[in-house]
């Protein structure tokens, strides 16, 4: 069967941020069970809050089985939970996060007498917009963000330090919102974007 010329010239519908969602949450629960692993879910899910048209969301599945597809796309299921927040905590330790990840929609990053060092540059964004809500008491975060990230600081310091390189990014690209949150109470939080070059280095923010 041939196609008509018409099928071929019309327009690919685009996808909605709801189908971008339930297909990251089929994702998440396709790492759940085993059937991907953590890289091929880091991949999956890029390309998924990339998708201009539904018709680029449906590779991403088509290898998966159809009861996943029933399931995990509605809203409140531990798949799509995963991605909506996730948690960050260092207490009496250094915790470090970077390289490929996944991080949630709203993460919440809590440093107490520690160092948590959170690297964003490389990460899967879900959304168009992320936000982090970023604490330290007798501790410190240092946050990297990517270089065209868009950055909004609504957060405060009570006896701490407090650095956020705030407005957009130089790159000339409409990149990630990315909303912070949070207080620094006697500790120090630090967020810059990747290649910044000021006085908190990424080596700083490594040692205690």
């Amino acid at each position: 069967m041939t196609s008509r010329p018409e099928d071929d010239k019309a327009p690919a519908v685009r996808a909605s941020d709801a189908e971008r969602d339930a297909v990251a949450a089929v994702l998440s629960e396709a790492l759940a069970q085993g059937r991907l692993d953590s890289a091929e879910l880091a991949e999956r899910i890029d390309a998924a809050y990339s998708a201009k048209t539904r018709a680029d969301l449906v590779p991403l599945t088509a290898d998966l089985p159809e009861d996943l597809h029933a399931g995990p796309d509605r809203p409140g299921t531990p798949a799509l939970a995963a991605l909506e927040h996730q948690e960050l905590d260092a207490t009496f330790s250094k915790v470090i996060r970077s390289g490929r990840w996944v991080a949630g929609r709203h993460t919440t990053a809590n440093a107490r007498f520690g160092a948590l060092i959170v690297n964003l540059s490389e990460a899967v964004l879900p959304g168009r917009e992320i936000t982090l809500d970023v604490n330290t008491f007798c501790g410190k975060a240092v946050i990297t963000v990517p270089e065209n990230a868009r950055i909004v600081d609504e957060g405060g310091a009570l006896f701490g330090k407090r650095s956020v390189t705030s407005g957009k990014g130089g790159s000339g690209e409409d990149g990630p919102l990315i909303r912070i949150t949070g207080r620094s109470r006697f500790g120090k939080i630090v967020v810059r974007r990747k290649g910044a070059s000021d006085h908190y280095s990424w080596h700083e923010g490594q040692g205690q």
